[in-house]
């Protein structure tokens, strides 16, 4: 994949999974979508997936998924990658929406393992292989069996480096041993998919992280990276250390997208948390223990 001269990988070092906004009455504000995208952008992500899981790809329509493709791109093109989730468990549907992503220009796409049909491994690389074939597209493969229910295995991770277009993972699965061997073996970059192991994965070898925290510290994610890189791990502990309530926070409570979105309003980043079936808002117990989470950190909300 190419790099750019600051030895960046093209997909950037932090990519924020972003949420999709919607209006009160439950419809997608691409306003604010581009708003939240200048805003991680000019706080530090150099990357940006834009209708993964935390943006509630499953509950949107093609031409919402699209429009949220077009809103970020215009609005931050050029100043981060661009990477659209456009993979489902239907190997048709995932080709289609990804030559719609590419007919926007975006700059990547992140392909999830098919969910819930459990296909043999040989349908795993058939599905990835199908997909990053339809377009010239870069592709970063997403691997997260607590959600798929099944993993890319090592070897088919292997065989599918072997494809001009699969260039990156990005894994949700924290096995290790498994992505030594996949390193050692390919050229294929890896980003953590779990916020509170980005320094264990980028002392391994990843080259960055995607997150969902990095919505509400973004600043401090992209110090905590930058540390990393510069071999500073002294200071990368210490702010590691000061980010695991936020994290904890944010990723442990309720859903990703719930609880970045009730954050995001209570940082005025938001006018709203409006999430979509079968997602809900948090009740007020679990509001409680997130300020809880929060207020270890020092951020505390009226």
């Amino acid at each position: 994949m190419a790099e750019t001269s600051a030895n960046i990988p093209a997909f950037g070092t932090l990519l924020t999974a972003m949420v999709t906004p919607f209006t009160e009455d439950g419809k997608v504000d691409y306003q604010q979508a581009a708003e939240l995208a200048v805003k991680l952008v000019d706080d530090g992500c150099d990357g940006l997936v834009v209708t993964g899981t935390t943006g509630e790809t499953s509950t949107l329509a093609d031409e919402e998924n699209v429009g949220m493709f077009r809103a970020v791109k215009e609005a931050v093109g050029g100043r981060a990658a661009i990477i659209a989730g456009t993979g489902t468990n239907d190997t048709a549907h995932s080709v289609h929406l990804s030559r719609q992503a590419a007919d926007v220009g975006v700059d990547g796409l992140l392909i999830v393992t098919p969910y819930y049909n459990k296909p043999s491994q040989a349908g795993v690389r058939a599905h990835f292989e199908a997909i990053a074939s339809s377009t010239d597209v870069p592709v970063m493969l997403y691997d997260i069996p607590g959600r798929s229910s099944i993993q890319i295995a090592p070897d088919t991770m292997i065989r599918l480096a072997e494809h001009p277009n699969i260039v990156a993972v990005k894994d949700a699965k924290a096995d290790f041993a498994a992505a030594t061997r996949v390193m050692a073996e390919t050229d294929l970059l890896f980003y953590s998919g779990d916020d509170g192991l980005t320094l264990q994965w980028m002392a391994l070898g990843a080259v960055g992280l995607v997150g969902v925290t990095t919505h509400v510290a973004t600043r401090r994610f992209r110090e905590l990276i930058d540390a990393i890189n510069a071999n500073d791990f002294g200071t990368a502990r210490k702010i590691n250390f000061e980010l695991e309530p936020v994290i904890r926070a944010t990723m442990t409570r309720v859903q990703g997208a719930v609880a970045a979105k009730q954050i995001l309003k209570w940082q005025g980043v938001l006018p709203n948390s409006v999430v979509r079936l079968p997602l809900v808002e948090p009740d007020e117990a679990e509001i409680a223990i997130i300020r809880e989470d929060l207020a270890e950190a020092g951020m505390v909300f009226s």
